[in-house]
């Protein structure tokens, strides 16, 4: 190519990089103000009709309509807005039709061409590829918004290894997006919604920063790796990677293969096995599986981190495997939990950790007075119009922080007609606390797709007595040794 075609390139691409934030924003207002606008005009119409059935009728085609749209802009523009379908695609958060459309972007984000793969390693470990690894999957195993993991094998240590590799370009793009949605909570909150979603944005954001630094990802493994395995006494509950050391930079993490098969596929691989999905042995391993998925989320919360990663069912392991009775074709169902992704590790302040502790009990015991209280002591600051106050704001406590069901419903969200907030608004939230939804949302979702009746904060109440307790004892000895200083 002559050199001065290459430099008219050169600087087509530098006009080209330079616009794209502006027509990335102004293409997702676009989108955004259609679906919207569509939702607020159905509400116009729904509002002259009588007929109840021809409401939902009219609601539910809007609802397609709508999940196409987003689905849409979420596949098309990437970036966070995959982030933001993992969190959409939930049954406590959107109608159905948006939850079947929006599931099937996990993972689905656009790979980075393997020779940048390469590049990238390379620059940030200082080596040549191929003196790093003796192979390496050209196709990744995963691809989301911020990241890809390839499988590969070390070259000195004969170890299989997982390469989570940064999408180049991907941190500025996000900022771009996220500046975005602030503005559009700052709208819903104003016009639509009672609840504060800027926090929530606000909250991702500080999520995204840490979500880029992979070195701070492998030190909160270590840490909540050895902390589980302290916690319980060297049986932790679920699997937590190991780090290969001298492998960690801010754009490349290098940790240890877990096989295994994502937990929204576990009913498919039970079939596959000859197993029942809809069984008692496949219902004594759902349950298994989700009380150590919440055992290990209620200690990481209560007395460590919240950590909302994703969950792995893995297979030919020898570690604390789940063996269920035999059964007639001759297979044992073996599964244990892994926990993957550590970049959205946040650190709760010990007074707000304690305050949750206090919001745990009083959901554990139906104590409506406490759970007010628990309001107060977290920072949750609410309006309400209801004449029954501490009922409604004792239901709300349930659908942002609890994953029971009442009987016969399959979901919950605290943005539904019916919800509490159209009675209790929440003007204030803490945005350290937008992490432990997260997981509340997670776990509800997952027991809403296994089939089961499952109240974390029931199991989390002794967690909590123990933390609170802890709490009293370290006040208790505080207090002796300022005293026994003194005299």
């Amino acid at each position: 190519m002559p050199l001065a075609l290459a430099q008219l390139q050169d600087i087509g691409d530098r006009i080209t990089d330079r616009l794209r934030p502006w027509s990335r924003s102004a293409e997702f207002w676009v989108r955004a103000a259609d679906i919207y606008t569509s939702y607020k005009v159905c509400q116009l119409r729904a509002g002259f009709v009588k007929d109840e059935e021809e409401r939902e009728a009219m609601w539910e085609q809007q609802h397609e309509l709508g999940a196409q749209k987003m689905y849409s802009l979420c596949s098309e523009l990437g970036g966070l807005f995959l982030k933001a379908a993992q969190i959409l695609g939930k049954p406590d958060l959107a109608p159905m039709a948006w939850v079947k459309r929006l599931v099937t972007l996990c993972d689905k984000a656009p790979a980075t061409p393997i020779d940048v793969v390469r590049d990238v390693v390379e620059k940030q470990f200082g080596k040549s590829f191929d003196d790093i690894f003796e192979c390496f999957d050209v196709e990744p195993v995963g691809s989301a918004s911020i990241a890809q993991v390839h499988r590969a094998r070390l070259k000195l240590s004969k170890t299989d290894v997982a390469v989570k590799v940064q999408h180049p370009g991907a941190e500025k793009l996000m900022m771009v997006d996220i500046r975005n949605m602030q503005a559009f909570a700052l709208f819903l909150q104003k016009y639509d919604i009672n609840f504060d979603l800027y926090s929530a944005t606000k909250e991702m954001e500080k999520q995204i920063c840490y979500e880029f630094d992979f070195v701070r990802e492998a030190k909160a493994m270590e840490r909540i790796r050895e902390f589980l395995r302290v916690t319980n006494k060297k049986k932790p509950p679920v699997i937590v990677p190991r780090v290969i050391p001298e492998m960690v930079s801010r754009e490349v993490l290098v940790m240890e293969f877990i096989e295994g098969t994502p937990i929204m596929n576990l009913g498919n691989e039970m079939a596959k096995r000859g197993i029942d999905p809809g069984g008692k042995i496949a219902t004594m391993a759902k349950q298994k599986i989700l009380t150590d998925l919440t055992l290990a989320y209620g200690q990481m919360i209560l007395k460590d981190d919240p950590h909302p990663g994703n969950i792995l069912i893995c297979k030919n392991t020898e570690a604390r495997l789940l063996s269920l009775p035999f059964f007639g074709n001759g297979i044992f169902l073996l599964n244990i939990v892994a926990l993957l992704d550590y970049g959205q590790v946040k650190a709760m302040p010990e007074d707000l950790r304690l305050a949750y502790a206090n919001l745990v009990i009083a959901m554990a015991d139906d104590d409506f007075l406490r759970t007010k209280e628990s309001f107060r002591e977290i920072g949750i600051e609410t309006w309400s119009i209801a004449d029954n106050e501490l009922e409604e704001l004792f239901q709300l406590s349930l659908r942002m922080f609890d994953t029971r069901l009442p009987p016969g419903v399959t979901a919950m969200s605290p943005f539904a007609e019916d919800s509490s907030l159209n009675k209790v608004g929440v003007q204030s939230f803490p945005e350290e606390l937008f992490s432990v939804l997260r997981t509340i949302q997670l776990l509800r979702g997952l027991t809403v797709g296994m089939g089961l009746r499952f109240s974390c904060a029931q199991q989390w109440k002794p967690i909590a007595e123990e933390a609170l307790l802890n709490c009293k004892i370290k006040k208790a000895a505080e207090k002796f040794c300022q005293e026994t200083v003194f005299e």
